[in-house]
């Protein structure tokens, strides 16, 4: 098998894994088995510990000697780690991406900002205001730092589903609306005040 067939597959195992911890599928401090994961996704251990790697640099799993690849905990320091590290990085993202912004993107922006209020449960939900997030952020250009938010957004999202899993109550974002008058009035300080404020309030709900 070749290293980019491995990668590719790595990446898929990945994600499926992610999507497990981050839904509360998979609990903290449940191992997960090489071998059961390789039979499951038909592949070699070669892709599965890849995905381990990646699943731990995102601090979803840790690897500890003689009790292989469990899922990480996390405490309410961890959560408050992860949104101040959002809120450093994302507004260094929107600063640098504003110039970039179009009309169309902000009315994008908007657009998922309206299915959030939609929202029919927390996953629809969060799809909508990653989305939002992406939208306003991704113009900035700078790849490796839009990669770091996307691992803090994946943290922040479990911490997310693990307050709201038993109950959910659709949200109006008042923040994603703030911040895009804010842009469109070419107030860019004003719309980085409000994004630092908002990511902030990860695992609770939001205002």
């Amino acid at each position: 098998m070749t290293k980019s067939k491995d990668d590719t597959i790595a990446a898929r195992i990945g994600k499926a894994l992610a999507d497990r911890i981050i839904a509360g599928t998979l609990e903290p401090g449940s191992r997960l088995g090489q071998d059961h994961i390789a039979e499951e996704f038909g592949a070699s251990h070669v892709p599965v510990r890849e995905a381990f790697r990646r699943l731990e640099a995102q601090g979803l799993v840790v690897s500890e000697p003689r009790r292989g690849v469990r899922v990480a905990s996390f405490s309410m320091a961890d959560v408050k780690e992860v949104a101040e590290m959002r809120a450093a990085l994302e507004v260094l993202a929107l600063r640098h991406a504003a110039p970039h912004l179009t009309p169309a993107i902000l009315d994008a922006a908007e657009e998922a900002t309206r299915a959030g209020d939609k929202a029919g449960d927390v996953q629809a939900w969060e799809d909508a205001n990653r989305n939002f997030h992406r939208l306003i952020l991704n113009p900035c250009g700078m790849p490796r730092l839009l990669a770091s938010i996307a691992d803090l957004h994946m943290a922040s999202a479990r911490f997310l589903f693990s307050g709201w899993r038993a109950e959910w109550d659709a949200p109006t974002d008042r923040d994603h609306r703030a911040i895009l008058d804010a842009l469109r009035a070419g107030k860019l300080d004003v719309a980085a005040s409000v994004l630092a404020r908002h990511v902030q309030w990860v695992g609770r709900k939001p205002r």
